[in-house]
């Protein structure tokens, strides 16, 4: 019995392990739930969290200290495998959550790989050991599924031939997931049975990931006390930091901007996977640019590359945020201030100008061009929340039917009565 169970007076399940059963799942394409209640994300699916959060600092961190195309390259092809075991652990609790002793026991084994995986990949293109590390640490949560990455254990195989192998490895996992999940492949096998995902869960993980990854940027600001004392040039950057996070944060959770609409996993099946296909290159460019934006705090002058890192995480990400908010249906669009299109397009323009900003403004110290891209966030948030207003919007709510609790005269004669 958890803490939930205990609290809701409930009877819990006396068994150590229990039978294998799904969640929900469509029947002749109609949706089944075993149950109707809303799932939450489990306790230990939040503590398999509080690792990546550790996972995606030390990823992000040796990127920022060599910020060139080799290590671009190499933080790609090791962040892209720890965002699949994630994933595929999302997609399991999704679907066959039963919080029993083999299922948390399974989380561990995945966490004690995960651990083993962290330490050895920023390593892997220089140390045989580590490479081959990092790539028995990969299959093994997969249960022997990856079988791409074995090729790495031959050491006569250069780096770039292992980079490329792994790289299209990368691709075909995400192309083979998309296949056979897809309704054409459900179609064309005539299935009775298929799967189906609890949106309520699947939405609330995407958005916990998303969390973990603006993590990055608020962490990095404070450890270390890289503002140092008083009202500093580094305090400044830190607030910079701060506000685009908190802009990232606003713009994900309200989705397009609008205040009525259809998210993508409930809109269509395609939007729903572009919806999950969308969030590596999400939460991989954005990783990357919120660490170099917290790394600025600490330093007078941006290196080329941690400029263009800054600029092209950030731009990719808002990139990839307005794909997003274009894969919303918008219910009442006529009554808001701004079309979806109108609303949504600020994303893109500012997604342009971040990638091509280190270029054009290559002669700014770090505040300056810090302050100039906090700006940018700044007026794509007023952009969006005008636009996304109805047009009979109020600033303030009238302070009508308050009602107050009663009088204690009157609470005597209700008493009475």
């Amino acid at each position: 019995m958890n803490c939930n169970e205990l609290q809701e007076h409930s009877k819990a399940d006396c068994f150590l392990v229990k039978k294998p059963r799904a969640l929900q799942w469509f029947y002749k394409g109609q949706l089944i739930k075993e149950k109707e209640e809303e799932r939450q994300a489990g306790r230990f699916e939040l503590f398999l969290d509080l690792l990546y959060v550790a996972i995606v600092a030390n990823f992000s961190d040796e990127l920022a200290e060599h910020p060139d195309g080799a290590h671009l390259a190499k933080y790609i092809l090791i962040f892209a495998p720890a965002w699949h075991i994630w994933a595929d652990l999302r997609e399991i609790m999704n679907s066959y959550y039963t919080d029993d002793l083999l299922q948390r026991l399974v989380i561990l084994w995945v966490m004690a790989l995960l651990v083993l995986y962290a330490n050895n990949a920023n390593d892997a293109d220089e140390d045989i050991t580590a490479m081959r590390t990092t790539a028995g640490a990969v299959p093994a949560p997969h249960t022997g599924s990856d079988h791409g990455w074995f090729h790495v254990f031959l050491e006569d195989i250069s780096i770039r031939a292992k980079a490329a192998i792994v790289a299209v490895g990368i691709f075909y996992q995400e192309a083979t997931w998309a296949l056979t999940l897809s309704p054409w492949i459900k179609a064309k096998l005539h299935l009775t049975y298929s799967t189906a995902v609890d949106i309520a869960h699947e939405i609330d993980r995407m958005g916990a990931f998303f969390i973990i990854i603006l993590g990055e940027f608020v962490y990095s600001i404070i450890v270390g006390n890289k503002t140092g004392i008083g009202l500093t040039s580094g305090y400044a950057k830190a607030v910079c930091t701060l506000i685009i996070a908190f802009v990232l944060n606003w713009v994900y959770s309200s989705g397009d901007g609008s205040i009525q609409a259809t998210h993508p996993i409930r809109r269509s099946a395609w939007t729903a996977f572009g919806f999950f296909l969308l969030h590596l290159p999400l939460s991989a460019s954005f990783l990357i640019g919120g660490h170099i934006a917290a790394a600025s705090t600490a330093i007078e002058e941006f290196e080329d590359g941690q400029r263009w890192l800054l600029g092209g995480g950030l731009g990719v990400g808002m990139f990839c945020l307005w794909v997003y908010g274009m894969l919303y249906r918008v219910e009442g669009e006529c009554t808001l201030f701004m079309g979806q299109t109108t609303r949504i397009s600020m994303r893109l323009i500012i997604a342009i100008i971040l990638v091509v900003i280190p270029e054009s403004h290559n002669h700014l110290n770090a505040e300056s061009f810090m302050f100039v891209i906090m700006a940018l966030f700044a007026f794509l948030l007023i952009w969006e929340t005008i636009g996304g207003l109805s047009r009979t919007s109020k600033f303030f709510e009238p302070w009508t039917n308050r009602n107050p609790p009663p009088e204690e005269d009157d609470r005597e004669g209700l008493a009475g009565e």
